[in-house]
């Protein structure tokens, strides 16, 4: 089979980025060919704002690249991981003309949110779920602190409903988890054209076994991600393991200033996927604190995947990957109290996180390796060919 990714780079990395990669490379390594194109979001300086609202809608560049593509490269699949804002939906038009049939991964609620998290003001937000277009999100300026910009993705929201884009120019939708397909059906997506597939590593990673003494963060520095809660739960922790924390984001200042106010917690800054699994390897629990429906969770997939427990929110995925005394322990979102409690608790209690390894391990084996997902996706491309029908002679 030869399929045509396309993806679309944030200015800081995130599971996105490092899932379109993983896909494409797993892919080749079961004898399909694929071709990676991707956009980046610094070329929003080059092109300027202006330029950049009239590409989010529709990107004539975008469409051009694409159709001539397809007419000489004899793909079987276009298989699109994140349009915004470079790409644009126009990428679907041009799959159409080509008669190539299109599969989107929703790695976020793009389609049905301003800002795509769900999230705002610090608190869940859903508002805009099921509605003609996403509004409330240009009045609470949801997508950048800017009505203006939120306005512009609003637009590419309700236009492309208007049009039918979201129903008719894609063939299958990809959900990382059964929670997040659900929120797309609520948001108006026909059920019958979601799969779920979750994230996965390939190839497996060899596990750890702790003995660190230490606890880890990964992930983005932001708000929706809980990290204003962790940090103050290891403040004012009193008998807490020291935290590790990896990533980058727009609380990066807040957690430098805390690292040096607290000695037990170390900021590492941002680490390569390799680095970030060596330290998984050796921490004794993973910390997934987020506020947010998180379409999956992809640092309890890797932290699962090298054996180390995780101590989560209860709030959407996270909910259901960890297994509470099994595989790790939940907390209420946003609860400072509550994960204080579970870092004491776990900070006492080494050896019987300890135990729990293996269970961590068992549960990557059984969902998130790379053999299973690449069965698992070339159904889906078959599904979305079924779909899409014989090409016109």
């Amino acid at each position: 089979m030869k399929i045509l990714m396309l993806h679309n780079r944030y200015l800081i990395p995130g599971g996105e980025d490092q899932c379109s990669v993983a896909e494409a490379a797993l892919l080749r390594d079961h004898g399909h060919e694929v071709e990676l194109l991707e956009e980046d979001n610094r070329r929003v300086e080059q092109l300027g704002h202006a330029r950049t609202a009239f590409r989010t809608v529709w990107s004539r560049e975008s469409y051009r690249r694409i159709d001539e593509l397809l007419r000489s490269g004899n793909f079987d699949i276009l298989h699109v991981q994140n349009f915004f804002p470079l790409w644009s939906p126009s990428v679907y038009y041009a799959a159409s003309r080509n008669h190539v049939p299109v599969v989107q991964t929703l790695h976020n609620y793009r389609l049905m949110c301003a800002n795509a998290l769900l999230f705002r003001d610090q608190h869940l937000c859903q508002e805009c779920l099921g509605r003609f277009m996403p509004w409330h999100g240009v009045v609470h300026a949801c997508y950048r602190n800017s009505r203006a910009a939120s306005a512009v993705v609003a637009s590419m929201v309700g236009a492309h409903k208007l049009a039918g884009t979201w129903r008719k120019r894609v063939a299958t939708y990809i959900a990382v988890s059964e929670f997040a397909r659900e929120i797309y059906v609520a948001g108006g997506l026909p059920a019958e054209k979601i799969a779920v597939k979750p994230n996965f590593i390939h190839p497996s990673p060899e596990p750890g076994a702790g003995g660190g003494g230490y606890a880890l963060y990964v992930g983005r520095l932001n708000v929706e991600k809980g990290v204003a809660t962790m940090l103050e739960a290891w403040k004012s922790a009193h008998e807490a393991i020291p935290l590790k924390i990896v990533g980058e984001g727009p609380l990066a200042e807040l957690v430098i200033t805390t690292a040096r106010e607290c000695s037990r917690i170390e900021y590492l800054g941002a680490k390569l996927l390799p680095e970030v699994l060596d330290l998984m390897r050796s921490a004794e629990f993973l910390v997934f604190p987020s506020e947010w429906y998180e379409t999956m969770g992809r640092t309890i997939m890797e932290a699962f995947a090298v054996g180390t427990p995780v101590v989560a929110a209860r709030i959407g995925p996270p909910a259901t990957m960890v297994v509470s005394g099994e595989t790790g322990f939940h907390f209420t979102s946003g609860s400072v109290a509550e994960l204080r409690e579970r870092a004491e608790w776990c900070s006492r209690n080494l050896d019987q996180l300890r135990a729990m390894r293996g269970y961590a391990r068992q549960a990557f084996e059984a969902r998130y390796t790379g053999a299973a997902n690449a069965a698992m996706l070339l159904a889906i491309y078959g599904r979305a060919q079924e779909a899409a029908g014989p090409a016109p002679r």
